[in-house]
């Protein structure tokens, strides 16, 4: 899987929002089946988890069957 352009929408570090958007999916399941991983790349701003493109995009790479 590659980015593609539509990656000019979204900030550089993505929100539990924007990352559940980006890859397609409900916010609940991004809860439940990407976010509750420890692998998970993620970076705090004060309380709050962001996410990058590339951190998100090389799990799901890494899990794909």
């Amino acid at each position: 899987m590659s980015i593609n352009m539509t990656t000019t929408d979204y900030p550089y570090l993505l929100t539990r929002e924007q990352a559940s958007r980006f890859l397609g999916i409900d916010p609940k399941s991004f809860d439940k089946y990407i976010r509750s991983h420890d692998d998970l790349e993620r970076f705090m701003v004060g309380r709050q988890e962001r996410y990058t493109m590339k951190s998100l995009t090389s799990f799901i790479e890494a899990r794909s069957i």
